[in-house]
């Protein structure tokens, strides 16, 4: 299969709505195998992304949506007409999941075995996504492990009588799989094509995916600093895919907020405007489930005959100041408001079952130790206030540079301008001097139209919050997380 997706169906819990087929708040086990079900025959969405990092998964997914839907997989086959892509731990970072990854890869050629046993003969799981990388060793390894012990163990011999393991269960396939790095960090992201450079070389293959986070690189550093940070790595993709002739197929892991990407039903022209050379974006449960049922179908479709276009060109200095001005500033900021964010935290929704999972922000040396929710719940808890986190650094930039910005992110205007309807004028007077000021600076600069019975909710959040008066903050912060149609 060389159609490679433009829409993919993820797991990640940004919805204030419940899906119709979930019989729970929180999303788990059957519900996760439904949604696959109802992306592939409904939304139009050609890949699910299917997480073993950080939560419970379930590796029998593929024998249960061939026997449950056999029908649809029939006429549609898995790993030909819809992909199911398997998001594994990194263990170079989870070192106490790392069997889960040996479990994750264990389960390919058994899906293969299902598949092939109800008349299909295309490979149902052939790429995994490998969180974190940092290292094209690290990606090697995953490859290399499928190839030589799970796959190379058809031909060691048993016993006594020498059978081999392929003569006693039967081979194995598919014979190699394809590994997709996922770059998170401000390092790796800005090196991504220096490491898949050298994952290619020496290999011959057809093509490559890369996927690049957009939501922690922006909890990390701050919104704009993640937009930047992609577009520079984008460019460098490009370059990379003329070098090698290899084609290079980039996914942005965009969610419903501004600052975690704004892709929603009624933004999937800016996005890819903006990232013109994404080959796949990712359609995070907020895409899904918060926004009318029609609107998501026409979007997925609009998207689906899109083509994807060359990367903007971006003057990479330049772009790396503005970075560096924003970060240091941005994360000053929130050394300032970290335990409120912290203590509204508890109060968000869960929307899907997870693990405890530390994210980047805990290994970053120069927040000196600061944690704060992982970026969904850290995005809720800011929008909860009337704060929303788009706006926190770019007070470091002049009025000039302001202006110089529009031309290394073309809908800058756009976005601020969606999220800073929901500020809070009250609350912001009321948070410390240097998230006060620099926010009242960036909003003299944008146009934008406070909403008032928003603005009323979170008044009310941020009094009970700060009163210790808890018991209404968790339907106040879902009433707040309807109005802007995602939760964080």
């Amino acid at each position: 299969m060389t159609d490679i997706p433009r829409c993919m169906s993820t797991q990640h819990p940004d919805n204030v709505a419940i899906p119709f087929f979930s019989d729970s708040d929180v999303l788990a086990g059957e519900a996760e195998v439904k949604e696959a079900f109802f992306v592939f025959s409904q939304l139009g969405c050609t890949e699910q992304m299917w997480d073993s990092e950080g939560k419970e998964a379930d590796n029998q997914v593929v024998e249960k949506l061939l026997s449950r839907y056999t029908d649809f997989f029939t006429k549609n086959l898995l790993g030909k007409d819809f992909r199911l892509t398997y998001r594994v731990p990194n263990p170079s970072v989870e070192k106490e999941q790392g069997k889960i990854l040996l479990e994750t890869l264990n389960s390919i050629p058994r899906a293969f075995d299902v598949a092939k046993a109800a008349g299909c003969s295309a490979a149902p799981i052939f790429e995994v996504i490998l969180p974190m990388t940092t290292s094209h060793l690290e990606i090697e390894r995953v490859r290399s492990y499928y190839e030589k012990v799970i796959v190379g163990q058809k031909n060691i011999k048993l016993g006594a009588e020498g059978i081999s393991v392929k003569q006693w269960v039967g081979d194995f396939s598919p014979a190699e799989i394809n590994v997709i790095p996922l770059f998170e960090d401000l390092d790796s992201i800005s090196k991504c094509d220096e490491i898949v450079a050298k994952y290619l070389k020496g290999k011959k293959l057809d093509y490559q995916r890369v996927f690049l986070a957009r939501s922690d690189p922006a909890l990390n550093y701050g919104s704009v600093s993640a937009v930047l940070i992609a577009k520079i790595a984008l460019a460098r993709l490009d370059a990379l895919e003329e070098k090698t002739s290899v084609p290079i197929y980039p996914i942005l892991g965009v969610g419903g907020a501004p600052f975690r990407g704004n892709f929603t039903p009624n933004n999937v022209t800016n996005c890819t405007e903006e990232y013109p050379s994404v080959q796949t974006f990712t359609a995070q449960s907020s895409f899904k489930y918060d926004h009318p049922f029609r609107d998501v179908v026409n979007a997925v479709d609009m998207l689906n005959h899109m083509p994807k276009r060359e990367a903007l060109p971006i003057d990479e200095p330049r772009a790396l100041e503005f970075v560096k001005k924003i970060k240091a500033l941005y994360q000053n900021q929130l050394k300032e408001v970290a335990d409120m964010i912290n203590s509204l935290s508890p109060f968000i929704p869960n929307r899907r079952a997870r693990k405890l999972h530390v994210g980047l922000f805990g290994y970053s040396r120069s927040m000196q130790g600061i944690k704060l929710p992982r970026a969904i719940k850290f995005c809720a808890g800011f929008y909860s206030i009337g704060i929303p986190p788009e706006l926190l650094g770019l007070g470091a930039l002049t009025e000039k540079e302001f202006d110089e910005l529009h031309g290394l992110y073309n809908k800058l205007d756009e976005d601020l301008a969606q999220s800073a309807k929901y500020v809070n004028e009250s609350n912001l007077s009321k948070m410390p001097k240097a998230v006060k000021d620099g926010v009242n600076k960036v909003l003299g600069w944008i146009d934008y139209e406070a909403d008032e019975e928003y603005a009323e909710i979170t008044t009310h959040i941020y009094s009970h919050l700060i009163s210790a008066k808890h018991v209404h903050l968790p339907e106040d912060i879902k009433r707040a997380a309807w109005m802007r149609k995602f939760l964080g």
